[in-house]
């Protein structure tokens, strides 16, 4: 019996693409028009049909290429490549990598996107809450 995990599985690649992103499977369910519920139950697929993989990549903000492509040593990779290749020495002298931006502020600026966008799904929430408790009082 093999305990190794299948690396085509794209429920877990949804997954740990939701937690890079620090996003919580509510809020995730919400940008989708969905529950908490039918996150987990995507998450634990091993298969997805094209379009909820498209109604998911959406919601994330990313490709269907990018999920289906996706590997914890492709992400590792890429960031030691950026830090290992920051500067190349050839000559004696020290040439900067052409990277224009530092890959963990643009994450962080994602990040800080998402926390907004949930922030106001919650707040619209409260206020359909609110609305609708007006509404009860009024009959």
């Amino acid at each position: 019996m093999s305990t190794l995990t299948k690396p085509n599985h794209i429920g877990r690649k949804i997954s740990r693409i939701r937690e890079l992103k620090d996003m919580k499977q509510e809020a995730l369910a919400q940008a989708m028009g969905t529950n908490q519920q039918a996150v987990s139950i995507i998450e634990n697929s091993e298969t997805i049909d094209d379009e909820k993989l498209a109604e998911v990549a959406k919601a994330l903000g990313v490709s269907v290429e990018a999920i289906k492509n996706f590997s914890d040593e492709g992400v590792i990779n890429y960031f030691n490549n950026i830090y290992d290749n920051d500067f190349s020495h050839s000559n004696g002298a020290i040439h900067s990598n052409n990277c224009s931006f530092n890959p963990l502020d643009k994450m962080m600026e994602i990040v800080d996107e998402n926390r907004k966008l949930y922030e106001r799904l919650v707040q619209a929430e409260k206020d359909k809450v609110e609305y609708l408790e007006k509404l009860l009082k009024a009959k």
